[in-house]
């Protein structure tokens, strides 16, 4: 009797530890590490649409996407194997690297910058919601295996449905992406292990609910991707006719990141009671001329400097006018001897 006792009560000690380390293991994954003063980071491009002029905000004209890539090969800058970041994202990377990514599998991409892509073999994220797949503007399931079957290409999670997710109840929600998950499974066999939020809004909930899921998630937020970023709050600069032209193109994709060790608030998606959020952004303490960070927002509507506050290692963000319905955006940039940093943030509201 003492023995079984004493058997039941090691078990329970190892099952203790075990579930110690697993937590201590999954919180070490979402913490932030130190500074790394070389990282060059990764730049993600957001794509949408190729040669549907019409939809200029979603557009690109396809004589300029390729202007794009030659433009990224002078620069001597590598693309960047979606089947290698989680690699090259917890490493400091000394050498920029640029990922492409696709989002909502539109049949323009397929007939007009799939066949440049795949001659060259250049990497990228197509990021497919799974209802749109089949209907009229939209890849098929035929053409997305297609593309999938070669190494240099994944194809991301997009939602199912590809709606305004965070007017859904959270069970709704939640039934979308299973649904989304499933249709992945079904049709290729696999979930991705990379998420992109519809228009790159999220609750803090739906965000949780995304870790559980995937192993990293990309928003529409402008910046670039360092190892100390939140894996799951990825930040793309999104490229189109409006905010396609070429010197603004060489500007971005020469960008640095801005690394910082936290960002308050968590929570992205804003009700009246905290619009304006109370923004504060926290920085490492071997960071330097952090003072020399400037924002700009558009509170209010129209895009202003931001009024900061700087204090020690933090940056508060004071907002005078609250944000306008549907996204609140904030951008901070600074130079230094190595050039031109950069990063955003965006919230949604209700």
């Amino acid at each position: 009797m003492i023995t079984k006792t004493i058997l039941s009560l090691a078990a329970s000690i190892i099952k203790f530890i075990f579930i110690y380390l697993f937590f201590l293991n999954a919180y070490a994954e979402t913490v932030n590490k130190k500074y790394e003063p070389d990282e060059k980071g990764i730049l993600a491009l957001m794509y949408h649409r190729f040669e549907e002029n019409k939809y200029p905000s979603t557009n690109i004209r396809i004589a300029i996407f390729q202007k794009h890539l030659n433009i990224i090969r002078e620069n001597s800058f590598s693309f960047l194997n979606p089947k290698n970041f989680e690699l090259e994202f917890n490493k400091v990377s000394k050498e920029k690297k640029i990922l492409i990514t696709i989002d909502d599998a539109f049949s323009s991409f397929y007939i007009h910058a799939w066949p440049i892509l795949k001659k060259d073999k250049i990497p990228f994220i197509l990021f497919v919601s799974t209802e749109s797949v089949g209907k009229k503007g939209y890849m098929s399931w035929d053409e997305i295996l297609e593309i999938s079957k070669e190494d240099f290409v994944f194809i991301g999670n997009h939602s199912h449905s590809h709606e305004y997710l965070v007017k859904y109840k959270f069970k709704k929600f939640k039934e979308d992406i299973i649904k989304s998950i499933k249709i992945f499974e079904n049709k290729l066999g696999y979930n991705s292990k990379f998420f992109s939020y519809p228009f790159g809004e999220y609750t803090l909930e739906q965000k949780k609910y995304i870790t559980k899921n995937f192993d990293y998630a990309f928003g529409q937020h402008s910046g670039v991707i360092d190892l100390n970023k939140d894996k799951y709050e990825l930040p793309r600069f999104p490229i189109n006719e409006k905010y396609g032209d070429l010197e603004r193109f060489k500007f971005l994709i020469n960008l640095l990141p801005i690394q910082y060790k936290d960002i308050i608030p968590e929570e992205k998606f804003l009700l009246d009671a905290n619009n304006p959020p109370k923004l504060v952004i926290e920085f490492f303490n071997d960071q330097q001329k952090i003072d020399k960070i400037n924002c700009f927002s558009n509170e209010g509507g129209e895009w202003k400097n931001s009024q900061l506050k700087y204090k020690e290692n933090k940056i508060e963000v004071i907002f005078t006018e609250k944000f306008l319905p549907r996204r609140g955006r904030i951008n901070c940039s600074m130079q230094d001897k190595e050039g031109w940093r950069w990063f955003g943030s965006q919230f949604t509201l209700n």
